[in-house]
């Protein structure tokens, strides 16, 4: 067995490589590891999305925690981030998410969380993994001590009224267009505007199974684009099919990424002293653009690798508040533990209504530099083996070159997706086209 944990939990096409059989011993393992310290029957919190493959999961998934004498607390279609924010509202041992987030819904996932909310450490997924390589190690009680299943689906509310506490005032008088990706947050979402008083209008929110993320949502925004300026709406919200991240639009239809995102509500909260250190955290895929409004507007900005998990490592160990990425996962700590599209989209319109500004002049402030992102399609198997291709790396090296310090060259390899990706940023549109171009090209040649 592979390792199964990339950055953000198991993901596979679901029934052939995350199959039942797999659901059902991550149900166990997760199930023992994540509550052996818990002295009476323990309970565990068990959410998904609107994948056509998600209750199939779910019901192994939750045989395999009821096995191992765990109460499975079934909660229905949900955020990701929701499930974050319940297990320590209802006061629970763990969660797991059934979702593969962004991906086509050919594809699934299982994400667990601690009794703090938290996605799990290293060690505690590979703890997982080594049960399932040596499940027979496990003990399964027996009569009365087996564990039991709960459907408990009236726990949106809670998650509602969190959201809505987060700002101090409504939303009144913005119109904002809502693309949920046919996803989890094609209820919610809707539930939480209309309440916070905004006039929303919402597509792409009647999921059917086969729908989430298909040409909508946070991964394809041409649509939402179209239709913000078509309708006259001040703003277009998308997610994607978990909802724990968010892009916008502006009202000429123009993308408003994660570092723009980030970029408006971290100066707000700078100039109202929230900013905790007066620091914000990304990613090294993070645009130049945003390391210099930062540098501008005297924030510190500190950078980890690839993954909200990294991401967040950082921020607890520092006690920053805000930090993110390019791609919309954007984590406020003060509030919840994980990223949070529907908390960021909150924010974003709540600065666009204290401030009386529209979004196109609010994201004015940080400058973005050309940047291209290309996938090369590789097997899982390959796709770390592009540092040991002398080829390759020559080709690198010579586009660095050229860029003559004024761009850069960043590949790594998807953590939940079969692709090497190749960014390259610079002053020159057509030249890291070029240069993208050529070396995702020569990754897939040399590595399929």
């Amino acid at each position: 067995m592979g390792k199964l944990f990339g950055t953000d939990g198991v993901r596979g096409i679901a029934n052939l490589e995350l199959t039942g059989n797999l659901a059902f011993q991550l149900g166990q393992a997760g199930a023992y590891v994540l509550t052996k310290e818990t002295h009476k029957q323990p309970k565990i919190l068990v959410a998904r999305d609107t994948r056509i493959s998600g209750l199939m999961l779910e019901s192994a998934l939750v045989a395999g925690i009821c096995s191992m004498g765990a109460k499975a607390i079934c909660i229905g279609v949900v955020p990701t981030p929701a499930v974050a924010f319940l297990i320590r509202k209802l006061g629970v041992d763990a969660g797991v998410m059934i979702s593969a987030s962004h991906n086509p819904v050919e594809f699934n996932g299982i994400k667990f969380f601690n009794n703090e909310g938290y996605k799990l450490r290293d060690e505690l997924e590979d703890e997982i993994e080594a049960l399932l390589k040596d499940n027979n190690s496990l003990s399964l009680p027996i009569g009365s001590k087996i564990g039991t299943w709960e459907i408990k689906e009236d726990v949106l509310d809670l998650y509602v009224d969190f959201l809505c506490d987060t700002i101090p005032s409504d939303l009144g008088g913005l119109r904002v267009l809502l693309d949920c990706a046919n996803g989890a947050s094609s209820k919610v979402a809707p539930m939480v505007l209309k309440k916070l008083g905004a006039e929303i209008e919402v597509i792409h929110n009647k999921p059917n199974g086969l729908n989430i993320n298909q040409k909508c949502g946070s991964t394809h925004l041409g649509d939402l684009s179209r239709q913000v300026v078509g309708r006259k709406m001040q703003i277009g919200i998308a997610f994607d099919g978990d909802a724990d991240r968010c892009l916008a639009v502006d009202e000429n239809g123009n993308l408003v990424d994660g570092d723009q995102i980030m970029s408006i509500i971290g100066l707000d909260m700078k100039n109202d002293d929230k900013l905790a250190n007066n620091t914000i955290v990304a990613t090294v895929m993070s645009n130049l653009g945003f390391k210099i409004m930062c540098e501008e507007n005297d924030i510190n900005l500190e950078c980890t690798q690839v993954g909200d998990r990294y991401v967040l490592e950082n921020m607890l160990e520092n006690k920053h508040n805000l930090g993110g990425e390019q791609s919309g996962h954007v984590i406020f700590l003060d509030y919840n533990t994980t990223g949070d599209g529907l908390l960021t989209a909150i924010q974003l319109l709540y600065v666009i209504k204290k401030t009386g500004k529209k979004l196109s002049e609010l994201s004015s402030i940080m400058k973005l530099y050309p940047q291209v992102l290309k996938n090369a399609k590789v097997t899982n198997k390959k796709k770390y083996s592009y540092n040991e291709d002398i080829e390759i790396q020559a080709l690198i090296k010579k586009a660095e070159t050229e860029f003559c310090g004024k761009g850069r060259v960043l590949i790594r390899p998807s953590g939940t997706e079969p692709l090497v990706r190749v960014m390259i940023e610079g002053e020159n549109q057509k030249l890291i086209e070029d240069w993208a171009n050529k070396i995702s090209q020569l990754i897939e040649k040399n590595l399929n």
